[in-house]
């Protein structure tokens, strides 16, 4: 029996792994890795003009950033311990995806003759998925430091957890100096930014959290 198998049939016998450390150990993580993010993106990129709060576009990006901030922290939660069952953070994960991703097509449709290609490139396409990937990095490193920690019997998915979720504080963050108004631009460029952070952790989850 080789490693892989024995740490499969010992998750399976495991039964329900208790959460209170697993939150114990993350949950500083997590808001650490937040703070963190917010500090480098105001100190570093500075805050969007106090009337660019009037627009529906930062708020729809705070509540992007904090609900895909949920379903990570869920989705980690149990990816951190045997015998995690995932059908209700990956079903709520598609949702807010999916309600994103229709606002963005609204927002598309809505805009006028000859404004969809700006209203999705906005002027700053390159730079949003790096800065919201380079937000996340340091929640990233934290989250993987605290699962090295537990018991994951998936490092990959659980690596995939802990990026998603990096990203997604990266996204809070670079939501308050970020000046782009069109939803469009923030379904697409936002969720690109994440989803690198989220296969950034799924390469690392294997070579950092290999039991």
């Amino acid at each position: 029996m080789n490693t892989d198998e024995l740490i499969a049939l010992l998750a399976r016998q495991a039964g329900p792994a208790p959460v209170g450390e697993a939150r114990r150990r993350l949950l500083p993580v997590l808001a650490g890795g937040a703070a963190l993010s917010v500090a480098l993106a105001l100190g570093g990129l500075g805050a969007i003009p106090a009337a660019l709060w009037a627009w529906p576009a930062p708020w729809v990006k705070l509540a992007y950033g904090a609900a895909l901030a949920a379903v990570g922290a869920a989705l980690l939660l149990r990816l951190a311990r045997p015998v995690a069952r995932l059908g209700g953070p990956l079903a709520a994960l598609a949702a807010v995806l999916a309600a994103m991703a229709l606002l963005g097509a609204w927002a598309l449709a809505a805009a006028a003759p000859g404004a969809a290609r700006s209203a999705w490139l906005g002027h700053s396409a390159l730079l949003c998925p790096a800065a919201v990937l380079g937000l996340g990095l340091p929640a990233l490193a934290g989250l993987m430091w605290a699962l090295r920690g537990l018991a994951p019997t998936r490092p990959a998915a659980a690596g995939a957890a802990a990026g998603l979720l990096a990203g997604a504080l990266g996204a809070l963050g670079y939501a308050l100096a970020c000046t782009e108004l069109g939803l469009a631009f923030v379904a697409l460029w936002y969720s690109l930014g994440v989803a690198l952070s989220a296969a950034l952790g799924a390469l690392l989850g294997p070579r950092l959290l290999r039991w």
